[in-house]
């Protein structure tokens, strides 16, 4: 199970073979432990296939806000119908701390094929 526990092992263990960087799960509970246990930067896999777009932005931005420097994404990007929308709108989570909403409207107005 991918727990904070586990992950945070997992990630020690990375770094101390040699990681520069290392990516991993994010975990609802607790990832501030992943991050803040790594002596290294931590990046946010992907997970599962979301459900809606602001699930994404709310990992995203809750992974973000315990630590994680980045994401590294891929069919919460490439499947979705508006993958160059979902990126543009991650890219402000990432780094314009961008609230879950603001992200979920930044998406909805770039998909229209409106500029931001």
């Amino acid at each position: 199970k991918r727990t904070a526990r586990y992950l945070s092992l997992s990630c020690r263990i990375a770094a101390e073979l040699g990681a520069k960087i290392v990516k991993t799960y994010y975990c609802d509970e607790d990832f501030e432990k992943v991050t803040t246990g790594c002596p290294v930067p931590v990046v946010i896999a992907g997970g599962p296939k979301c459900e809606t777009e602001l699930e994404v932005f709310e990992f995203v931005h809750d992974g973000m806000n315990q630590g994680a420097i980045g994401v590294n994404l891929g069919r919460n990007v490439w499947q979705n119908p508006h993958p160059e929308a979902m990126m543009r709108a991650l890219n402000a989570v990432v780094h314009q701390k961008a609230a879950p909403k603001q992200a979920q409207e930044l998406f909805e107005t770039l998909k229209q094929g409106k500029e931001a």
